[in-house]
């Protein structure tokens, strides 16, 4: 439980009342709608929509596809379904816990995935890349694709899914992480295409060059981590946390990544609002800076060529 003050927290009074009188699926929705909004809960893992929050909670909880279809959304809840619904609302506004984590469910680049409390939950705007296959920057068809700080392992799985040709190996410092990856590994059938492997960035790789790199590792410099919405706080400090300036992770990545891409390769990286940072640390570096229709930012792109360059003042920067 969380030191929220009652104002922002449902009352076991509230929930009863709402068992008694809400009866159907659309019931249920509006008033997870009207909680989030009237409890101050923080969006955004995932979705910063209440509404689309809420749909997501209720139909997940009645085993129901996510999307309110006309047909069934004024379809009557069952007693003892209202009080699954109830329960897990509660945990949501009154815990604070991410919905991905009481539903043991994110969707990533249009994919499930199980998550829980020891990877992040899925939400990164490098989706948006993969699903538009990383064009124009992959000039070629990846044979080999390096995901750095993989977590859960979807940016790995999605690059796995939509290069139906490549290799991917995941990485992560995280033993814990890396057995959350391998239930979804094993569960989208890619145990022969996707290699898990405890590393700390590149320290246990083997001689191997990719033709993509890609990474979403922790990137929070210490001001926000000490400024964190109660949700975040959830998730791994080992996956968010990054140092000062929330660059220490990327650095070591951008100090090494020539020595593991091909050629014609390309690195791409999300350093989310430490882009600034990055850009006053480094401001001879050409990065790319990925403009996204959905939404997000803090993603950059550099080629093998680039990082070859740049990599003395890489490696002098940790």
């Amino acid at each position: 439980m969380s030191d929220l003050s009652d104002d922002l927290m449902l009352s076991d009074e509230v929930l009863a009342e709402a068992q008694q009188h809400l009866v159907s699926i659309r019931d249920w929705i509006r008033f997870g709608v009207s909680c989030f909004r009237g409890c101050d809960v923080h969006l955004g893992h995932g979705s910063d929509d209440p509404f689309a929050e809420a749909t997501a909670l209720v139909m997940q909880t009645l085993n129901l596809a996510w999307s309110a279809d006309a047909e069934i959304i004024d379809a009557v809840v069952l007693p003892s379904e209202r009080a699954a619904i109830a329960e897990v609302l509660k945990r949501r506004v009154n815990d604070r816990t991410p919905l991905a984590y009481l539903l043991n469910l994110a969707y990533f680049a249009n994919l499930p995935f199980y998550v829980d409390e020891r990877v992040l939950v899925p939400r990164s705007p490098i989706a948006e890349l993969i699903e538009s296959r990383f064009l124009p920057w992959l000039s070629v068809e990846p044979q080999r694709i390096l995901d750095l700080c993989t977590g859960s392992g979807c940016i790995a799985i999605a690059c796995a899914m939509e290069f139906p040709e490549a290799i991917v190996d995941g990485t992560d410092i995280s033993i814990d992480a890396l057995s959350v990856a391998a239930l979804n590994v094993e569960h989208h059938e890619l145990t022969e295409r996707v290699g898990l492997i405890e590393s700390d960035v590149f320290n246990k790789l083997p001689g191997q060059r990719y033709d993509l790199i890609v990474s979403n590792p922790p990137y929070v410099d210490a001001e926000d981590m000490a400024d964190l919405p109660l949700e975040f706080t959830r998730e791994p400090e080992l996956g968010l946390a990054s140092g000062v300036d929330g660059l220490d992770i990327t650095k070591r990545i951008l100090a090494e990544a020539a020595d593991y891409l091909t050629d014609d390769g390309v690195l791409v990286v999300e350093v989310g609002n430490s882009q600034w940072a990055l850009q006053q640390t480094f401001p001879d570096v050409p990065f790319v800076w990925v403009d996204f229709i959905r939404g997000g930012q803090g993603v950059f792109v550099l080629s093998a060529a680039e990082c070859r360059e740049h990599q003395a003042t890489f490696e002098s920067s940790i």
